[in-house]
């Protein structure tokens, strides 16, 4: 069992739901991103997901993309990101780490080289943006042979079908992108995300997890109230380019603990 599906386990059987941040590697600086990661977990994280930097960040909004071009000008690769993670297992043994970014850095390292740097680091899983599910089974394979989760995003357009394909070859959780558009948009519609969850359970066996506009206490536990977990990235890059760097650790962890308290409210008794 994957560090990933026992953690999201562990939650479910204690009805706890699960709390999944992003930072960008390397964001404001590659001196912080080891101390920002232990002071998500100090905070109530989960599972850590980190963002590798990259030129074209499609999905992402301006917040996260200024993140990746603050990380890229310091000379953060994804070589670089994996050194992170080593660093950060030093001392932590237990918490999830996924990977989330775009195919083109893992496609020049190689896939295989890849898969192997990435379980020798201690990654848990990845995200890659990119890679549909029906292109990519090789990949999960391959993933999965090495002890390693592919999640992949699901959408409100997608069909039954693509749900369908995403729930054949998904573990460890999927994340369902709340908002039609890219990171740090929109408004959510509560309603709409209800609706489509037992959907997307329909077709798929792991868990499930919501980001996109999810901003603060409320928001996450209105969210969490309806799936297994909430993704919050781009409210904390914002925190992070409005305080100042010998600030940053504890400024997130508060952030991060305020979120975790409001999710821990719905925990039955």
């Amino acid at each position: 069992m994957s560090r990933i599906k026992s953690t999201l386990a562990a939650l479910a059987a204690q009805h706890k739901k699960g709390l999944i941040p992003f930072i960008t590697a390397g964001d404001p600086s590659p001196a912080l991103t080891v101390p920002l990661m232990h002071a998500l977990v100090d905070g109530g994280a989960d599972i850590i997901e980190l963002g590798v930097p990259f030129s074209d960040p499609m999905a992402d909004g301006p917040v996260i993309q200024r993140a990746s071009e603050r990380a890229l000008a310091q000379g953060v690769t994804l070589r670089k990101v994996l050194q992170f993670v080593v660093e950060f297992r030093r001392t932590n043994t237990h918490t999830p780490i996924v990977l989330m970014g775009y195919a083109n850095p893992i496609e020049r390292m190689g896939m295989a080289a890849f898969i192997d740097a990435a379980q020798t680091a201690g990654v848990d899983g990845v995200l890659v943006v990119d890679y549909p599910p029906e292109e990519c089974e090789d990949f999960a394979a391959a993933m999965h042979a090495a002890g390693m989760d592919t999640i992949f995003l699901l959408a409100p357009t997608s069909t039954e079908e693509r749900i369908a394909s995403v729930g054949k070859i998904a573990s460890g959780y999927v994340y369902y992108v709340s908002l039609k558009g890219v990171t740090g948009s929109g408004a959510l519609d509560l309603d709409a995300v209800a609706e489509m969850i037992p959907r997307i359970k329909r077709h798929v066996s792991v868990p499930v997890g919501v980001g996109f506009g999810i901003r603060d206490a409320a928001t996450a536990k209105a969210i969490a109230a309806v799936s297994d977990a909430v993704v919050i990235g781009s409210r904390i890059i914002q925190e992070l380019e409005t305080t100042p760097h010998d600030a940053a650790a504890n400024a997130v962890k508060t952030f991060i603990s305020g979120i975790r308290k409001a999710l821990d409210e719905l925990t039955p008794g």
